[in-house]
């Protein structure tokens, strides 16, 4: 890392390490900020998008139809970036009939580890505010198992770690963050931060929160992953967000270049006005999107129950594709606690209105998909993904 290239030292320090590199020191948080008007505005198209959104999710007539795909889709995107390769309709696949899936067993246990860490840390924050035990936790659940394992799950790294193309040597990287002995400190000042109330808008401190969080870098393995998290953890702690449907992995992944370019410009530059405009732009697009999104699944819901007034049986598994669409007579037998024959008719029904396709072509272990239901939840969020630099 090159000490010339990082001249605002009220975004941090730069220091000589005991192995003989140069390391960067952030300043704590909050730093001194100019609010003009463009970033008010900024805020306010942001803000208002987040409460539209927030107003949405306390209105929903089941709200765990939307969040349960809205969680599998971050995890596809949020892991997209970081290299793994599962898809949104493979990482469904396999919930339904595991070892369906094409892709490696790898990259598969590191998405699902992704939903488990976010749906283990929705229900949390009611015992545990966000905190350093609590980003622990969150990363424990995130890297069991996975690609990355020896990388201490649960447990702040003892090593340096560092930023740059593969191979490189903390000498020739990008960016090097804090030394083991000075991790505790600068996460310590994190910690503080992230407990402060009422010194600033909600997502101002959100973003602030995010950007140190990767400057800390305080893993050895998932810091991006578990930085995107907080996000959303923060934003439902604050009582900004009634139900987690904001994810912003989609936004980054489309912008990642600039992601993390902005990032990078604070550190040198302390251009934290440029960081703050490019996170709020992502609440109010994302926030936007997740409005269209749920609309448009809550009016197929309708659609579809309004044929099936006469069959609440079929009314009731048409909810369970929603939240995966894909469907076994097993899986239709324990959603409606039925007999076989009895749950092997209600799916025919739903085939022959053309609400299900038999996708494997077998007389056994057959397969359904809710073609129209998988094409809503992959829509949003579902742009390829462009080369870039990352920051795991």
């Amino acid at each position: 890392m090159n000490p010339a290239d990082f001249h605002a030292p009220e975004a941090g320090r730069v220091i000589r390490a005991r192995g003989g590199y140069h390391a960067f020191i952030p300043a704590p948080l909050p730093p001194k900020l100019v609010y003009d008007e463009d970033l008010v505005r900024a805020l306010s198209r942001a803000d208002a998008r987040l409460s539209e959104l927030s107003g949405l999710g306390r209105h929903l007539p089941n709200p765990h139809l939307l969040i349960a795909p809205y969680v599998r889709r971050e995890a596809v995107l949020s892991s997209k970036i970081e290299g793994t390769t599962t898809s949104l309709a493979e990482l469904l696949l396999e919930e339904v009939a595991e070892g369906a899936s094409r892709q490696s067993p790898d990259d598969v246990r590191e998405v699902r580890n992704y939903v488990t860490a976010l749906e283990y840390g929705v229900p949390r924050l009611r015992t545990l505010p966000l905190s350093l035990r609590l980003v622990r936790e969150l990363h424990a659940r995130l890297m069991r198992g996975v690609r990355g394992e020896h990388a201490t799950p649960g447990e702040f790294r003892r090593s340096q770690n560092w930023i740059g193309v593969p191979r490189s040597t903390p000498e020739a990287a990008v960016y090097v963050p804090p030394p083991p002995d000075h991790l505790m400190e600068v996460l310590g000042a994190w910690e503080r931060f992230l407990h402060d109330r009422d010194e600033m808008p909600d997502l101002v401190q959100c973003a602030l929160m995010h950007e140190q969080f990767e400057a800390i870098h305080p893993f050895l393995d998932g810091n991006g992953r578990v930085g995107r998290l907080l996000i959303t953890l923060f934003l439902i702690q604050r009582g900004r967000l009634s139900q987690p449907l904001l994810y912003l992995s989609a936004y980054i992944e489309r912008h990642r270049s600039e992601y993390y370019d902005r990032l990078q410009a604070v550190r040198t530059d302390g251009d934290w006005k440029g960081w703050l405009h490019f996170f709020l732009a992502g609440i109010e697009e994302i926030a936007r999107e997740a409005m269209g999104h749920a609309g448009k699944l809550m009016d197929l819901r309708e659609r579809w129950r309004v044929r099936l007034v006469d069959a609440p049986k079929a009314a009731q598994l048409i909810d369970a594709l929603f939240v995966n669409p894909y469907i076994s007579v097993a899986r239709a037998q324990r959603v409606l606690k039925v007999s076989n024959p009895t749950a092997r008719q209600t799916v025919a029904r739903l085939e022959k209105l053309g609400m299900l396709s038999e996708i494997t072509g077998r007389e056994w272990g057959r397969l359904y998909l809710a073609r129209p239901i998988l094409k809503v939840i992959e829509n949003v969020g579902a742009r390829r993904v462009r080369d870039g630099k990352g920051e795991d």
